[in-house]
């Protein structure tokens, strides 16, 4: 797949003062058309090798070795030799730590807590099961639940119309009231709807985005506002702080992603490329962040230094929301009731779910349930996707992520408008309201707004279950 590159927006550039809005110096504009050069990248970047989307996901593959005579008479089934690995893993785990263990008391947890970072780190020997239990909701909100954000600490979250809660009480911290139409000059904050938000990593900023195309930054701690970001020129639909950094990236329906110094309060550049409003956004540690077009049915993945970008199809509708698995994959949702798992290798999908969340409607007229947000526990094999159907749907990423396998549901009434994993993975969070967060077509009345807190937990399946095969 060929790489188009950024065409950017010139602008002179300007200094900060008194809230106003640095403009970074202006930058050449890239064509891709034949004949031209791409721009060397940096020699000192951690991240700047070139990735091929036409190349496939590279695997090593270790030499078979040479069986012996006797055990080349009796050949294993898949499910047999998957339960004997385990066993000896777990059984290596134990003599390891049985050394280190000065007493009895302590050597039954470290055998499991060996486990769990296994897990947590993506590594999936063992088959584990999930399983949700004791799930709260956290009421105040009068409004549906547009989106959502956690601490990296797992302490806190946000949540649209602007509140903060603490998660272990589940009491609500901080309340910011937004202003009427007409009173942006007057009011400090919000007066419209707030389509996104996102959280820096050390939790120092918040940065919220609304129907009034501002972007708002907050002291996260104290909700205390800081600075307002104009530019865009439609709603602001998609917010993420690069980890470990100040930078923000955001996309909004005026089809561009705009790049900010929070520190600097400043304006860096302007990307284009999408030939449709921007639904949704995501970033990890690289200088580098991804997009859905939604109805130019495109995912894009915008590569910062290098002043490219990749672009990928799959979905047939619009392409909702985006969330990044790692630095290399990805999963995206559509309305047209597809979840879709992705390399940044390839251009098309590794694996498509269709009809995810099933279908609605009389019978021969059919129509799938929209996937409104997507989540992942980075890191990890674990996906999941909501929906207007009243389900949130975890996924388990089947091996080299070239397939998706349903968990289980767990029931949560309304339109499931965004979710998110803690990063320790021992929650997820659901922001459900009783309409869509991009627009007021119906109206599920029984629904709740509110913010669901799904404990999840895992457990060793059970041995007579692992040997007959049935995963």
């Amino acid at each position: 797949m060929s790489s188009s590159f950024f065409i950017r927006a010139k602008q002179k550039p300007k200094l900060a003062q008194k809230g106003k809005i640095a403009v970074a110096s202006k930058r050449k504009v890239d064509g891709d058309s034949g004949g031209k050069k791409v721009r060397a990248t940096k020699p000192n970047s951690k991240y700047n090798e070139e990735i091929s989307s036409e190349s496939e996901t590279e695997s090593n593959v270790e030499p078979k070795k040479r069986r012996p005579i006797e055990e080349q008479e009796y050949e294993e089934t898949p499910q047999e030799k998957k339960l004997r690995l385990a066993k000896l893993y777990i059984d290596q785990l134990k003599e390891e730590e049985e050394q280190k263990a000065d007493d009895e008391t302590f050597e039954s947890d470290l055998v499991a807590g060996r486990l769990q970072e296994e897990v947590v780190r993506g590594f999936y020997l063992m088959p584990w099961m999930w399983y949700a239990s004791d799930i709260r909701l956290l009421r105040g909100h009068k409004l549906p639940i547009t989106c959502l954000v956690i601490t990296s600490d797992d302490k806190h979250i946000f949540s649209a119309t602007l509140k903060s809660w603490d998660v272990e009480s589940g009491k609500k911290l901080h309340k910011i009231p937004g202003g009427r139409k007409g009173t942006e000059d007057r009011h400090v904050g919000h007066t419209g709807h707030i389509l996104c938000m996102a959280v820096s990593s050390d939790a120092k900023y918040l940065a919220t985005g609304d129907m009034n195309k501002l972007i708002m930054i907050w002291e996260a701690e104290t909700c205390k506002h800081l600075y307002k970001f104009t530019g865009h020129k439609g709603p602001v639909s998609g917010l993420s702080f690069r980890r470990g950094s100040h930078d923000l990236y955001s996309a909004s329906h005026d089809r561009s992603v705009k790049v900010w110094n929070v520190d600097e309060n400043a304006y860096v550049e302007t990307l284009f490329g999408h030939q449709d409003a921007i639904t949704g956004l995501d970033c990890l540690s690289r200088e580098r962040c991804v997009t859905t077009g939604g109805r130019d049915r495109s995912v894009r993945v915008w590569k910062i230094a290098e002043e490219s970008q990749l672009v990928f199809h799959g979905h047939e509708g619009s392409i909702d929301c985006v969330q990044l698995i790692n630095e290399e994959h990805m999963i995206t949702g559509a309305d047209d009731g597809s979840v879709c798992l992705w390399s940044v290798n390839r251009k098309k999908p590794l694996s498509t779910v269709k009809q995810a969340h099933g279908c609605h409607g009389d019978a021969g007229l059919e129509q799938p349930h929209w996937v409104a947000s997507v989540a992942a526990l980075q890191n990890s094999d674990t996906v999941a996707s909501g929906s207007h159907n009243s389900l949130v749907q975890l996924w388990k990423c089947a091996q080299n992520f070239r397939g998706l396998e349903p968990l289980f549901s767990i029931p949560v009434p309304g339109f499931v408008n965004s979710l998110k994993f803690s990063s320790s993975g021992r929650f997820l969070v659901a922001g459900v309201g009783q309409e869509h967060r991009l627009g007021r077509w119906w109206r599920i009345k029984e629904a709740k707004n509110g913010i669901y807190i799904i404990p999840l937990k895992r457990r060793a399946p059970n041995p007579d279950f692992m040997s007959a095969g049935s995963w």
